[in-house]
C-alpha cells in the first residue's frame, strides 16, 4: 500500500491470505483512519473494485538530529513525507536542558505543521557518542555536556507521554543512505562523517553492525594522525584530534593562515588558493585516506559514503581519492552523502517510518 492504492483482491493474492480475512483486516484498518478508499480499479474484465492507500496523515513521528552546535528535527508521516522541519542552535547547558528544549521543539514542529502532540506515534533521536543498545544510555559524547549523567530516552519518553528510539546519529545516516540514498542497493557500505567529531556507521551484509557494546564504527579512537598512547587522546580519540574541526583550523594557523579562522574560512581561503589553506587539507585528507584504508582492510566496503559538515565538502573528498590508491591496493568507490548534514535526519525519519508500518502491519494475519 506504500506503492500506491490496491485492492482487497490484490492484497489477498500478495499476502496469501484468503480475501475474508483481507477484507476483515482492510475494514479494521479503515475504521481506525490506517487506510482511506480512493477511487476503482479499471482496465480489467469483470467488476470494478474499490482501491485503498495508507492515509500517510494517519502516522505521525518526530525525528530528531542532535548535534554539538545545532539541532535539526523534521515531522514526517506515515509514507516519509516531511511535514515540517526546523534547525535551532543546541543549548550549551546540555544535560536537563536538552530534554525542555526537545519539548519546545516538537511544539514548534507541531505550529508549523498544524498538528498536535496527540497524533505523534515515535521519537527517534539522533545523538553523538557511545549508545548502550540495550539501556539506552549515552557515554563518549563529550561535544554534549551533561548528556552522560541522564536517562535522556526515559526522561524524553516520560515528559511527552510518547516511544523514544537513541540512536547513534552516525548510524542513523547510514540508515538514512541505505533508505532512500547511495546504500539502497549496496550490501555493505560504511559512511564516514568529519565534522567537529567524527564517526562512522556500517551497514554489513545489509544490516547495521553494533559491536559488542555498541561502539562498532567509533573511528575517533584510530591510531592514526598521532601518538595512541598518549592519554591525552583518551577522550576526543586520537584520529579526531588529528582531523576534527579544531584540529584542520590549528593546522591551517600553524602552516601560516590567519589566527583566529574557523572552518569556514580555511575553506574560504582554499578557494584563493591560499598555500596553508592547500596544506591543511591536503594533510586532513591524507589522514582520512589512512583511515578509509584500514577500515577497507577491516570491512571490505564496496562503497564508503562521505558526510558531515566536513567530509562531505568536494575538495576533501577529491584529495582523499587521490591519496586512496597510494595507501591500499583495492580503494573503495568513495561518494559525498546523498543528503549531506542531514543524513542522519534522514535516517530518523528512515526508522520511524519502518516502526510505524511494524506497528500497523506486524501482526499475525493468520486464517480466522
Amino acid at each position: 500500500m506504500a506503492n500506491g492504492p490496491i485492492s482487497r483482491a490484490d492484497i489477498a493474492k500478495r499476502t496469501g491470505l484468503s480475501k475474508q480475512t483481507i477484507s476483515e483486516v482492510v475494514r479494521d484498518l479503515e475504521q481506525d483512519g490506517w487506510l482511506k478508499p480512493t477511487g476503482r480499479t479499471d482496465g480489467r474484465p469483470g467488476r470494478t473494485a474499490i482501491t485503498y492507500e495508507l492515509d500517510a496523515a494517519a502516522g505521525l513521528a518526530v525525528s530528531i538530529d542532535l548535534g554539538g552546535t545545532k539541532i535539526a528535527a523534521a515531522i514526517c508521516d506515515l509514507l516519509g513525507n516531511i511535514v515540517a522541519e526546523l534547525k535551532v542552535p543546541t543549548d550549551r547547558r546540555g544535560g536537563i536542558h536538552l530534554v525542555e528544549q526537545f519539548c519546545r521543539t516538537i511544539s514548534d514542529l507541531n505550529a508549523l505543521a498544524g498538528t498536535s502532540s496527540d497524533s505523534l506515534r515515535l521519537i527517534v533521536l539522533g545523538t553523538p557518542g557511545v549508545l548502550d543498545p540495550a539501556t539506552g544510555h549515552i557515554h563518549a559524547a563529550p561535544n554534549i555536556p551533561g548528556v552522560e549523567a541522564i536517562n535522556l530516552r526515559q526522561l524524553l519518553s516520560e515528559t511527552l507521554d510518547i516511544p523514544v528510539i537513541i540512536e547513534n546519529d552516525v548510524n542513523l545516516a547510514a540508515e538514512g543512505e541505505r533508505w532512500r540514498g547511495h546504500g539502497i542497493d549496496v550490501d555493505n557500505f560504511a559512511f564516514v562523517a568529519l565534522g567537529t567529531g567524527t564517526g562512522m556507521g556500517i551497514i554489513a551484509n545489509g544490516a547495521l553492525l553494533r559491536g559488542a557494546r555498541g561502539a562498532a564504527g567509533e573511528i575517533s579512537y584510530l591510531p592514526i594522525g598521532g601518538d595512541p598512547f598518549d592519554p591525552g587522546g583518551f577522550n576526543l580519540g586520537t584520529f579526531e584530534t588529528a582531523v576534527g574541526s579544531m584540529a584542520m583550523t590549528r593546522r591551517y594557523v600553524g602552516f601560516g593562515g590567519r589566527q583566529g579562522a574557523t572552518v569556514a574560512d580555511l575553506f574560504n581561503a582554499f578557494e584563493c588558493g591560499e598555500l596553508s589553506a592547500v596544506a591543511a587539507i591536503e594533510e586532513t585528507a591524507r589522514l582520512t585516506a589512512l583511515a578509509i584504508a584500514a577500515i577497507g582492510a577491516t570491512l571490505d566496503p564496496e562503497l564508503v559514503i562521505m558526510g558531515g559538515s566536513i567530509g562531505a565538502r568536494p575538495e576533501l573528498v577529491e584529495a582523499i581519492r587521490r591519496y586512496l590508491p597510494r595507501c591500499t591496493p583495492d580503494p573503495p568507490r568513495i561518494e559525498i552523502s546523498h543528503f549531506g548534514n542531514r543524513a542522519a535526519l534522514i535516517g530518523g525519519m528512515g526508522i520511524a517510518v519502518d516502526h510505524m508500518h511494524d506497528d500497523l502491519f506486524g501482526v499475525d494475519l493468520g486464517e480466522p
